[in-house]
């Protein structure tokens, strides 16, 4: 690897048109890459648009698996987007699913510089300051989840940090985090020499060439049509930076890409009088919103600022001249310099900081958008970088490019797949607004569950929205849904409205009144909206609907008419392509209800899925209806009471029935809570009056509003595994313990079988386990939320991914895989080993081991109290049940 103390002159791409490179030991000048090529092509197999960071990724990545018939177009020159600015910090202390791109991202960079090309790569490290307690927490409880998984991560009090960065001011910090894998590599040079290393492999770049569409034919990428010609291909991979999102909305479909660019400030201060030395680690100071880095004898200072700046507004594009209409706030920049002077008291010796807008696009959620589009077929994203295009860059082009050649995902990306959104999440105010506070974000304390976006907000609303309001909902978003996720009962009307409190780590502020919901869910009736859950309608000829269900499905769909089956939906690999819930509502048609978040996604999948020449339509009903779940013991006499007749539904059942004088509310008796109780579906027109009638004739049965939180708590009480938490495209049923879902002896050779057929012969290697932590003080000891390790006899074997309180038990309870710790990975998981009784196990929650039981079932819950039998005689309406 070079050295900066090579003896021999080197310069950086960014400062110069060649580059020096190191081959068998002698350095050689190699020119900038340039397009050598003047005929236009009119045809290729992928076409990528873009020639920045992670475009030439993909390139790059496409050519090292043969690919190498692809053409890159860029509207202006090879890397002249934003890739040749940002701070070239590379940081991995993330979590995993990020952090897993990025390491890939550090070991590509260090194969470059070890071939001979100054990019520029230290590894310095890094340092992430605290200045509160519940930063150091935070970083505590990343710490924990992260040093099992292979990073070296070191805990550090103030004089620790000042030895390893003399410069720091270290006497307001309750400690940090050291992180020696972190580094800085040159952000232009990796991007030149990535386009030189996929030029030298036959990939053709042209630049000062526009994209003006992109045709398909059946739903598929067929052509692009470019300032200097057309050209057929069979992938497109918009990589366009900032462009993005304009160059999706201008195919045939427009594809939906909602990232929108931001200010994104640095500054540099040259050489300063005191030596900086280069190897000096990073520093990362998140509750100033500040990271600051070496460079060129000096230092760069750079922000995420809590509330950051569109740019581009007084625009209706995004100009290609872009640079020379950035702006600079010097009133935010001087008070954002100043607090970082406080920090390094040696930036007091550069009198005029360079300042530069270096703006990046940034997404509604923080997360890069990555993969296959929902509108068209073989059109792939990878742009949405937030703020470092460059640390991503390598793990993200070898994901693309895997997932292009293999015809699906090689990791799981559920994360950043571009269908986790809706067409409303596109909208040019809607992302204006959200990204504003999306950048701090990055350097926030995020409480789990305790924090709300607050821009772009009430857009998709329940038409319960406002009465559940005035009722002291406060609410959270899913999908841009606002949801319920706790009732204030001390609420009072005229009030201001409840908002979340100041989040935490230990016991919840609102703890209270989610005990209050749960034992009406429990003892009387608990009443959720639950209108967020997408609903699908498959519809088709005689037995066209249920013969295409039967292939997508994993378990048996051919089922009584006016019943309801819990299926997954699987890949080629066993694992989850959605889990939902189907009903039968008559021979040729079906109502699916899955998970909100699976709106886009698996309508699109099973659009894909459909036989060719098939009558069968599908239909995304999702707002046609509100969903009352109304839950508990004294649900049915509640439902028999307002309908004057006795439902009589066993579980998982259905029928359509009239609630007061609302008429066709489709009744299924299940309530996704493991709690008894039904599911109402109601044509939205009707669903105020629905809920007036549940909510005054349940006054003599205890009914209660009852919020999202608790549901999911009750959820992981009865051990129930939940959509891209628990169930991905990488878990299968049967490590889910969802086995009862599958149906292997159905004749059907239903996608994913052969897999799942294996896979049972065999045995499983992960198994999702819950646990009951033990020595746990809820009332003082911190919680866990979800991502801590779990650990059998002190030895790693896998992490959490939901926790909750059980109320019924008053304990702590996690759920989680594991796989074994005794590194017989050849060797089938199994309950003997999961449950045996020598075996400790112990949860790390941010680096205090508490102990776990291991349950492969939930536990039975404690018996309800006598009052939960209470029955009433009063009968306010009349009506019919419809059949």
């Amino acid at each position: 690897m070079f050295s900066s103390k090579t003896l021999v002159k080197k310069y950086r791409l960014s400062h110069n048109v060649s580059f020096l490179v190191n081959l068998n030991n002698s350095f050689f000048h190699c020119k900038k890459p340039k397009c050598l090529y003047s005929t236009f092509p009119t045809q290729a197999r992928v076409v990528i648009a873009g020639a920045g960071t992670v475009a030439n990724s993909v390139a790059y990545h496409l050519a090292q698996s043969g690919w190498t018939d692809v053409v890159m177009l860029e509207q202006n020159q090879i890397g002249s987007g934003t890739s040749r600015f940002g701070s070239g910090t590379l940081g991995l202390f993330k979590p995993i699913a990020h952090r897993n791109l990025i390491m890939y991202s550090i070991k590509l960079y260090k194969k470059l510089q070890e071939m001979g090309y100054d990019i520029g790569l230290k590894q310095c490290g890094s340092v992430y300051l605290a200045q509160t307690k519940d930063r150091m927490l935070a970083l505590k409880r990343r710490m924990a989840y992260n040093i099992p998984t292979g990073l070296e991560c070191e805990l550090m009090d103030g004089d620790m940090l000042k030895k390893l960065h003399p410069f720091l001011q270290v006497d307001d910090l309750e400690g940090g985090v050291w992180v020696p894998q972190d580094g800085v590599v040159d952000p232009k040079s990796v991007c030149n020499v990535l386009a030189l290393l996929a030029q030298q492999a036959g990939i053709r770049y042209f630049e000062n060439t526009c994209i003006s569409t992109v045709l398909t034919k059946n739903r598929t990428v067929d052509e692009v049509v470019t300032s200097r010609g057309n050209i057929k291909c069979e992938f497109f991979v918009n990589c366009a930076g900032m462009w993005s999102r304009e160059l999706g909305l201008c195919s045939t479909p427009p594809v939906q890409i909602p990232a929108y660019p931001v200010a994104h400030y640095y500054a540099t201060t040259g050489p300063l009088q005191e030596i900086v030395d280069e190897s000096i680690p990073i520093v990362r100071d998140f509750d100033s919103n500040t990271y600051i880095r070496e460079y060129d004898g000096g230092f760069m200072v750079g922000w995420f600022d809590n509330e950051a700046q569109p740019v581009f507004e007084d625009h209706n594009t995004i100009p290609v001249d872009w640079i020379t209409h950035l702006k600079l706030n010097m009133e935010k920049l001087n008070s954002l310099w100043g607090s970082a002077k406080n920090r390094i008291p040696a930036l007091t010796q550069c009198v005029q900081p360079e300042y530069v807008n270096s703006p990046d696009n940034f997404t509604p959620d923080g997360r890069w958008i990555l993969g296959e589009t929902a509108e068209v077929t073989k059109y792939f994203v990878a742009c949405g970088m937030n703020g470092n295009s460059l640390q991503g860059a390598g793990g993200i082009g070898k994901a693309v490019a895997e997932w292009i050649i293999e015809g699906k995902p090689t990791q799981d990306l559920l994360p950043f797949t571009v269908q986790r959104f809706l067409n409303i999440h596109n909208s040019r105010p809607y992302l204006k607004q959200r990204v504003r506070e999306v950048v701090g974000r990055h350097y926030a304390i995020l409480y789990p569950h305790q924090c709300e976006y607050k821009y772009s907000r009430n857009l998709r609303c329940s038409p319960l929205y406002s009465v559940l309001e005035d009722r002291g909902a406060v609410f959270g978003i899913k999908m841009a849904y606002e949801r319920a996720l706790y009732f204030d009962s001390t609420y009072k009307k005229g009030q201001p409205k409840p908002c979340m409190p100041q989040g935490t780590f230990y016991k919840p502020k609102f703890f209270d009144f989610m005990k209050e919901e749960y034992m009406a869910c429990r003892e009387s009736v608990g009443i959720i909206d639950m209108s967020s859950f997408s609903k699908i309608e498959i519809k088709g000829n005689g037995s066209d609907a249920l013969n295409y269900l039967q292939i997508v499905c994993s378990n048996d769909v051919d089922i009584p008419l006016g019943t309801v089956v819990r299926t997954g939906m699987q890949n080629d690999r066993g694992g989850y392509e959605n889990d939902c819930m189907m009903v039968r509502q008559t021979e040729t048609d079906f109502f699916m209800v899955s998970p909100t978040s699976q709106q886009t996604r698996i309508y699109e999948w099973m659009n894909r899925n459909l036989p060719t020449k098939s009558s069968i339509v599908l239909n995304d009903v999702t707002s046609m209806y509100t969903v009352i779940n109304v839950v508990g013991p004294k649900a049915p006499d509640l439902l028999k009471e307002l309908s004057n007749s006795d439902l009589n539904l066993p579980s998982f059942c259905y029928k359509k029935v009239n609630l007061g004088y609302a008429s066709d509310v489709m009744v299924m008796s299940f309530t996704h809570t493991g709690e008894s109780g039904y599911c109402l579906y109601i044509p939205s027109e009707y669903a105020l009056h629905v809920y007036f009638q549940l909510m005054e004739v349940g006054l003599d049965y205890g009914v209660r509003d009852v919020g999202t939180l608790t549901q999911r708590f009750m959820r992981i009480e009865r051990f129930i595994p939940f959509w891209a938490e628990e169930l991905s495209s990488f878990t299968t049923p049967f490590e889910a313990g969802n086995t009862y879902t599958v149906r292997l002896d159905k004749k059907e050779d239903f996608i994913g079988k052969q897999a799942l057929r294996k896979q049972k012969e065999k045995g499983v290697f992960k198994q999702l386990v819950m646990f009951h932590l033990k020595n746990l003080d809820p009332e003082v000891d911190i919680w866990p939320w979800g991502g801590e390790p779990i650990y059998r006899n002190g030895l790693f074997v896998g992490n959490v991914t939901s926790a909750g309180y059980a109320f019924s038990s008053d304990k702590l309870i996690c759920i989680g895989y594991m796989r074994r710790s005794d590194n017989n990975e050849g060797i089938p998981l199994t309950t003997d080993y999961i449950l045996n009784k020598e075996s400790t196990y112990e949860i790390d929650i941010a680096g205090h081991r508490f102990l776990a039981t291991p349950y492969i079932h939930a536990p039975a819950l404690a018996p309800r109290s006598k009052n939960s039998n209470y029955r009433p005689t009063v009968t306010r309406y009349t009506s019919d049940i419809s059949t």
